[in-house]
């Protein structure tokens, strides 16, 4: 419960600031290449940095003292933005924000998967993702705000230093209350006997790649909103705001769906959430909510489902590395479909849609072949 309150007031900080990065880039300057390609890279070394996260926490074992580092640096470059006078320099702070969050994600999420053993991963995740959400939809509420009673990004960013030094409080003392998150596991008997990943561990990670790749970040939405004047300036963090509630209730139910179903609960996410691309882009106010409730449906499978999925593949002494190599991979198809779609925003929007949707698609063969995968292999690690 520690480490959710902690999300609450790290997604308050930085989805807040997230809500608005897209106009405040617009604003100095940039063009809709240049967003998205910023949110992809902040993606791409956000996710590829987890990589060698993952693998020291595994190697040191020092999850506390690498997950409140990554804290630090992750919710700091928030409040630093309000002092960027070029977009490059936000661009930059931007980068540093992911940057910190992927050195904390992998040692964190290991932690989770060792406390959430007993009650089921899919539903303990699910939680987590519950109340990552409840901060992300109060931050872009606070942004939404600030823009409506000051109009000034700058305020709106010093603002979040707030929740920002509030989630650095409780992560103080969830170190102090619970200094070895692993012997949750070893009291539950858990033994270690295997140090090798699966081939349905990376098959997984080939669906992950499409989903990621497929999924636009909301920076790309915010510019796209403001830029057609489809979505008043002070109305964006609303809609962030909407798309992040949704994620979170939908995040909590397919936990608890996972736990039982297995990745069928995936696929069918991943059909909903390619709805998104064609009703946002294409679509006037209404459809443009619709799609951005679509949007949160998607977020809230990735955030929950997606994540739980890993540690079930996996042995526990090799789950730092295993996390950290997924998300690598999904942060490199996250940068490479995010830098691909910016360019389409420029050039076709036709061609954008199509991509999204065809990309998110295709990763539901390719989920059913995790799962032959794993029936042949005996077993139902998908969702136990």
């Amino acid at each position: 419960m520690f480490l959710g309150v902690v999300s609450l007031f790290a997604d308050m900080t930085y989805e807040g600031a997230r809500s608005i990065t897209g106009p405040f880039l617009a604003t100095l300057g940039a063009s809709g290449a240049a967003v998205g390609i910023v949110a992809g890279l902040g993606e791409l070394v956000g996710y590829g940095l987890r990589l060698a996260s993952g693998a020291l926490a595994d190697r040191t074992r020092r999850y506390w003292a690498i997950t409140i580092s990554g804290y630090v640096l992750n919710l700091l470059a928030v409040p630093a933005m309000a002092l960027a006078g070029r977009w490059e320099v936000a661009a930059f702070l931007i980068v540093a924000e992911r940057t910190g969050k992927a050195l904390r994600n992998p040692p964190r999420d290991v932690m989770l998967s060792y406390a959430t053993l007993q009650v089921g991963r899919g539903w303990g995740f699910g939680l987590h993702e519950a109340l990552d959400q409840i901060g992300a939809v109060l931050g872009p509420l606070f942004v939404a705000g600030v823009l409506y009673l000051n109009g000034d990004y700058r305020v709106a960013f010093a603002g979040l230093s707030i929740s920002a030094l509030l989630a650095l409080g409780t992560l103080a003392a969830a170190r102090i209350s619970f200094p070895t998150p692993r012997d949750f596991e070893a009291k539950a008997g858990v033994e270690i006997t295997d140090t090798s990943f699966p081939k349905a561990y990376w098959i997984y990670l080939g669906a992950v790649a499409l989903v990621a790749a497929g999924f636009a970040d909301f920076p790309l939405i915010a510019y796209h909103f403001q830029r057609t004047s489809l979505i008043s300036a002070d109305l964006i963090p609303l809609y962030y705001s909407l798309a992040m509630g949704i994620a979170g209730l939908s995040g909590l139910a397919f936990g608890r769906l996972f736990d039982r179903l297995g990745l069928s609960v995936l696929m069918a996410a991943s059909l909903v959430a390619a709805l998104f691309a064609p009703l946002v882009f294409f679509g006037g106010t209404g459809l443009a909510l619709l799609g951005m409730v679509c949007w949160g449906i998607g977020l809230g499978a990735h955030e929950s489902v997606m994540r739980a999925a890993v540690a079930n593949f996996v042995p526990a002494n090799r789950r730092g590395a295993a996390y950290g190599i997924f998300n690598a991979g999904y942060g490199l198809s996250w940068f490479l479909g995010s830098a691909l779609i910016g360019i389409l925003y420029d050039t076709s929007r036709l061609g954008l849609v199509a991509f999204s949707v065809a990309a998110q698609a295709a990763s539901i063969p390719v989920l059913l072949l995790v799962y032959r995968e794993v029936s042949r292999r005996g077993g139902h690690r998908t969702g136990e």
